[in-house]
C-alpha cells in the first residue's frame, strides 16, 4: 500500500512538472488592450488560437498602457520569478521613441530584459516596434534598427513592426491614429503566431 501510494504521489508530481509551459507578454499599450475589451486584445486571441490548435501552453500578459522599456527592466525580475515563463515575448520601446529617449538606453534596457529572460531559462521572441513620421526619419530609424541589431547581436528572434499594414489603414486603428482597433487584434496574432510556434516544446505544441 505504502509503495502504490508513493507512485501515486511521484505520478502526481511528474504530471505537475510536465504541465504546460508558460508564454509571457511583457508590453505596453498594444499589448494591454488600450480602448477595447482585453478579451479582444491579441494576446488573448493569440492564447485562444493555441487552444484551438490543440496546444497546452498558457498565455499570460504583463503588460502596462505607458509602460516603457524602462518600466519593463525595472518590473522583469519579480514576473520572471512569480511566472516562470519558458517563452517571453517582449513589445516594449514605442513609449521610449514617443518620449524622445534614447535609442543607446533603449537597446541596453531591452538587452538587459534578455539577459534576465535567458538566466530564468525563458526564450525571447523581441517584437519590433516604430514611431510616427512627424519624429524625422533619423530617429526613427535608431529606434527601429535597436531591433534588428538585437536581434543578430544576441541571436534572439525579431519579428517585425507588427503595425505594419495595419497603423496606415484607418478601418484598423483607433481614432487616435496610435493603438489599432479590435478588426486588427487577430491580424497582429496571426503575425506573432508564425513566430512563436517555433519556440514551444514538442510537448506544449498539442494536447496529449
Amino acid at each position: 500500500m505504502f509503495l502504490r501510494l508513493c507512485g501515486l504521489f511521484c505520478a502526481v508530481l511528474f504530471s505537475v512538472s510536465v504541465r504546460a509551459e508558460t508564454v509571457l507578454v511583457l508590453g505596453d499599450s498594444i499589448s494591454a488592450a488600450y480602448g477595447i475589451e482585453v478579451e479582444q486584445g491579441w494576446v488573448q486571441v493569440l492564447a485562444a488560437k493555441l487552444r484551438e490548435a490543440g496546444s497546452k501552453a498558457e498565455v499570460r500578459n504583463e503588460s502596462i498602457s505607458g509602460e516603457t522599456s524602462a518600466g519593463g527592466l525595472a518590473r522583469i525580475d519579480h514576473i520572471l520569478n512569480a511566472q516562470k515563463p519558458a517563452v517571453m515575448i517582449i513589445e516594449l520601446g514605442a513609449n521610449d521613441g514617443l518620449r524622445g529617449l534614447s535609442p543607446a538606453e533603449l537597446k541596453h534596457n531591452l538587452a538587459e530584459m534578455i539577459r534576465h529572460s535567458q538566466a530564468h531559462g525563458a526564450k525571447v521572441l523581441l517584437l519590433s516596434m516604430t514611431i510616427p513620421p512627424n519624429y524625422g526619419k533619423r530617429y526613427i530609424d535608431m529606434i527601429y534598427n535597436v531591433y534588428h541589431e538585437l536581434s543578430r547581436e544576441m541571436a534572439v528572434p525579431a519579428i517585425p513592426f507588427i503595425l505594419d499594414d495595419i497603423a496606415l489603414v484607418k478601418e484598423l486603428m483607433q481614432p487616435d491614429g496610435l493603438h489599432p482597433n479590435a478588426k486588427a487584434q487577430p491580424l497582429i496574432a496571426d503575425k506573432i503566431w508564425r513566430h512563436l510556434l517555433p519556440l514551444l516544446t514538442p510537448s506544449s505544441k498539442k494536447r496529449d
